[in-house]
């Protein structure tokens, strides 16, 4: 993948051997984006905070996801 954004790099960082492992690195990714979006705006944004939350973020993700 490699793009040089922090969401290629989550996807070259880690074993995706699982279609799960790799849904999984996709929500991590996209969550990584949605930081990293919120950090460039103008409100002040802790990414120790939005990194503490970055698990979550990805849950809610493939929550969202998920067919009803």
């Amino acid at each position: 993948m490699s793009n040089n954004n922090a969401a290629s790099y989550v996807m070259d960082a880690g074993p995706r051997d699982t279609e799960e492992l790799s849904y999984r690195a996709r929500a991590v990714a996209a969550a990584i984006e949605v930081i990293a979006a919120k950090a460039s705006g103008a409100d002040a944004t802790s990414l120790k905070v939005e990194f503490g939350n970055l698990s979550m973020y990805a849950d809610q993700i493939q929550a969202a996801l998920k067919a009803k």
